[in-house]
């Protein structure tokens, strides 16, 4: 039976924390700057032509969406949205420029994102960029993006030669658990480059193994044992990492190159992280809330592309939980890490 709400209680918010911001002015910025080129060839080789010739009209079709704030609330509302953590597509974190235009590309889209926000600030939180391809400006750009009154940073999962455990990311790390921001990790492309160019692999499959890959990076390294205090939210329910964690623990505990880096069993460090719920499955959902948490699965859509969820809450109730695991997870678990006020 559903328990009644106490007298006076006020049910949090529906919290969706994966939802997206295209920023025009940050492509201009960059458009027919040098190497620009060689990183769409890239992406072209890595997604494949018949996944470019669909992913074209997707993104112009869904325009008003992600720029548009009426739009875009609009949208909530028919979804049953509250509030949105808005981050920039990752298509705008140009990781091949260089550290003149690395800085102009974080100020620009921290800046026009948290712009985007103001217009709804009750209803919208956002999130800024930083340069992993030069290490030495993150915590620059992480303090730029509070300073808009951003809640944090979206990463992708590797930077070109750097995975997430590289040491050069430390001093990012201490400052995200110092200030308390959210980081958001989102991957943008799979270095398993054209094995995936067919079928739209590049995404079904490369996402789920990015996320794994760089999850995996921050737990055997050592850096969530370094920074327990951070508060970063994996997309796409973390990808294959918590369904398949107990291959890892079974390595930390037979091999010791596998167990040298981290302190405790890898499992335990998924009740560390946060999740969004955007897995497509109910069934990996609960595994998902059972090995992380019920506290550590924020609701997720990837508003408002393709392989979103156009009803993030009604998938979340496909799941079949218990009334209070429902609630944390629609909005309590993400209401209490953004410290949003209950109205």
């Amino acid at each position: 039976m559903t328990a009644r709400p106490s007298p006076g209680h006020r049910p949090a918010p529906t919290v969706d924390v994966h939802a997206h911001v295209l920023l025009p002015e940050v492509d201009a910025l960059v458009d027919g700057l040098p190497g620009l080129a060689e990183a769409r060839a890239l992406e072209a080789r890595r997604n494949g032509p018949a996944a470019l010739a669909v992913s074209g009209p997707m993104v112009r079709e869904r325009i008003p969406r992600l720029t548009d704030v009426p739009v875009r609330l609009a949208a909530m509302d028919a979804q049953g949205v509250d509030v949105q953590l808005v981050s920039p597509s990752p298509s705008h974190y140009h990781y091949w420029t260089d550290e003149e235009t690395a800085e102009k590309v974080y100020r620009l889209a921290n800046e026009s994102t948290a712009a985007h926000c103001s217009a709804a600030p009750n209803r919208l939180r956002g999130l800024g960029l930083v340069p992993l391809q030069h290490p030495e400006h993150t915590v620059r750009a992480l303090d730029h993006a509070l300073g808009q009154g951003l809640a944090g940073v979206e990463i992708s999962s590797h930077a070109p030669g750097r995975e997430l455990s590289d040491p050069a990311y430390e001093p990012f790390w201490a400052r995200a658990e110092e200030t308390g921001a959210i980081v958001f990790l989102h991957p943008f492309g799979c270095t398993l480059d054209e094995r995936l160019d067919e079928w739209y692999l590049s995404n079904t499959v490369g996402q789920p193994t990015e996320n794994a890959v760089a999850l995996s990076h921050l737990i055997f390294s050592g850096v969530l044992d370094r920074h327990p205090g951070l508060k970063l939210i994996a997309a796409h329910g973390g990808g294959y990492l918590p369904t398949h964690i107990g291959r890892s623990d079974h390595a930390w505990s037979a091999r010791s190159d596998a167990g040298a880096g981290c302190a405790h069993l890898p499992s335990s460090y998924l009740e560390r992280l946060y999740f969004d719920s955007l897995v497509h499955d109910p069934h990996v959902l609960r595994e998902l809330i059972r090995v992380a948490g019920p506290d550590r699965v924020l609701l997720g859509s990837d508003f408002p592309f393709d392989m979103g969820t156009e009803d993030p809450v009604g998938a979340l109730r496909a799941a079949r939980l218990p009334d209070a695991d429902f609630d944390a997870v629609r909005g309590g678990n993400a209401s209490a890490l953004l410290d949003l006020a209950l109205s």
